[in-house]
């Protein structure tokens, strides 16, 4: 799993409900992890890391944004969060998202 499972609240689901599910998969339970609460980002938090902007235009993903400025694309979740767009249907042609660099504070900033 990625980084960002990491410190994440895992619920154990062994329920009659999924009884032919599990069974016809061979497993005794499914783990479930807890969707997280993210915090939400100060100006001075803001302002403890460099941006890069980038128009968002016709192709655009956040996993390749992440694999252009931080080589790896599994890192899309970073620049999601940071522009409180977590998917990117929630970004239109033209928007200016934010790039948050040097990565290890940009994680910092995340995992505080």
């Amino acid at each position: 799993m990625g980084i960002r499972y990491n410190n994440r609240r895992v619920k154990n689901n062994s329920s009659e409900l999924y009884e032919d599910i599990l069974e016809s998969r061979d497993l005794k339970q499914v783990d479930h992890y807890r969707t997280p609460t993210f915090e939400q980002l100060t100006l001075a938090n803001r302002y403890s890391v460099q941006n890069i902007h980038h128009v968002w235009s016709v192709g655009d993903h956040y996993w390749k944004l992440a694999e252009q400025h931080y080589a790896n694309p599994g890192l899309w979740w970073l620049i999601a969060w940071y522009n409180q767009k977590p998917t990117e249907g929630h970004v239109s042609i033209g928007d200016s998202i934010a790039i948050p660099l040097p990565l290890d504070r940009a994680l910092k900033l995340f995992y505080r």
